[in-house]
Order: C-alpha cells, then structure tokens, then sequence
C-alpha cells in the first residue's frame, strides 16, 4: 500500500508517536540500576522529569542531567552506573511503534514529504538519522541542536522556513496536545495521536481530499 499526500509536508514527533513508552520493565530496570526502591520512586521520577527539558533544549549534558539527579535525591552512582542509567534510559525510548514505521513507510513510497520533530537531546540525533527509519525523512529536527523546544511556536517556524514551506502547508503529529495546539493556531494542519489506527484514518482522509 501507498498513501499519498503530495501538497504537504508530514512531520512526525518521536516520543510515543513512532517510539513506544518505556515499558514497566524498563522503568523497573531503570530503578534497580539507580538503586532506588520501587515503593519510594516518587523522588527519582520527580527528578528525572523536571530536568527532562534541560535534556531536550541541550543545555543539559547527558552526563550532568544524570548528576543532577543524583544530587537531587542524595545518592552518589559510579561512572559505570551513570553509562548503564543512561543505556537502560535509551533503549526505553529507542523502541518503536511498529504499525507508525509501516504507515511512514507507506507515505514514504506514496511520495509524501516526510520530516521529524522531536524534542530530545543531543544523543538522540544520530540514532534518528543513521537507523532505517531515517531514510523516510528528509529532514529530521532535534530540539537540542535548535534555539526551542515543543510547544514554543518558534520551533514550528523554524521547521516550515528550512522545508521551505508555509506554515499552512504543514501537518503535524505529536501525542501531546500542548504541542499540537500551539501548532494549530500558527495554522499547521494537526492530528493529536493516541493510537495508529486513528493516525491512519486522519491521513487517508487528507490523502483523499487531495484527488476529490
């Protein structure tokens, strides 16, 4: 099957779009390496999600978000320890949706230009460009290595001028309706994603509207 949306460009988030969520056993592994105990996480979860952005705008190394967290919830973790939290970390986040590759492959061979967004770090980037799915995007956006992060319209701008596009001209997914909201009053054609099935029904439907 192809899908075809040619007057458009398709941009994709990462994160539980075409990537899964960590799963629990990920989170578990994660505790375990940290040392925490699964009754009383909430510290550690707290911690790791309030310098996330840090993370994702690159003003926060890898290495000293992870410090940051440890200085936070008062424990102390050894080189080796910080490279497997940030290991386990990655390969939860890494994991894809499979039926979200086969749909962006289907649009990929119908023609449709294809570009990603994500708000991730610096450790991200090359991943996203030298794994498979890289070859479907002709461009692909990530938050550290630009002067936003999602929801700032800044970033959607800064997406249309180096597509060499109109605003009007983009359709956006992200499972965050914070970010498709500030991409809709810019003017984006945007699709809240909470699953593929639905993801595939709004896209047929533009693909449709196209040839009607």
């Amino acid at each position: 099957m192809t899908l075809r949306i040619p007057s458009r460009v398709v941009v994709f988030d990462y994160g539980e779009v075409i990537s899964i969520s960590p799963t629990e056993r990920d989170r578990a592994e994660l505790l375990a390496l940290a040392g925490i105990d699964p009754a009383a996480d909430a510290e550690f979860w707290a911690s790791y999600w309030a310098h996330r952005d840090g993370l994702d705008q690159g003003t926060l190394s890898v290495h000293d978000y992870w410090a940051l967290i440890a200085a936070e919830i008062g424990v102390e973790w050894s080189a080796s320890t910080v490279q497997m939290l940030w290991a386990c970390d990655f390969r939860g986040w890494i994991s894809v949706e499979p039926g979200t590759i086969d749909l962006i492959d289907e649009m990929y061979r119908g023609g449709t230009r294809l570009a990603l967004l994500s708000n991730a770090g610096f450790d991200f980037a090359g991943p996203f460009r030298y794994s498979p799915m890289g070859r479907y995007f002709e461009r692909i956006f990530v938050s550290a290595e630009m002067d936003a992060i999602k929801p700032d319209p800044a970033i959607y701008a800064e997406v249309a001028d180096e597509l060499g596009i109109d605003l009007t001209d983009m359709v956006f997914v992200d499972n965050k309706s914070i970010n498709t909201d500030a991409a809709a009053a810019l003017g984006v054609t945007t699709h809240h994603f909470v699953g593929v099935a639905g993801l595939r029904d709004f896209l047929t439907n533009l693909a449709e509207r196209e040839v009607a």
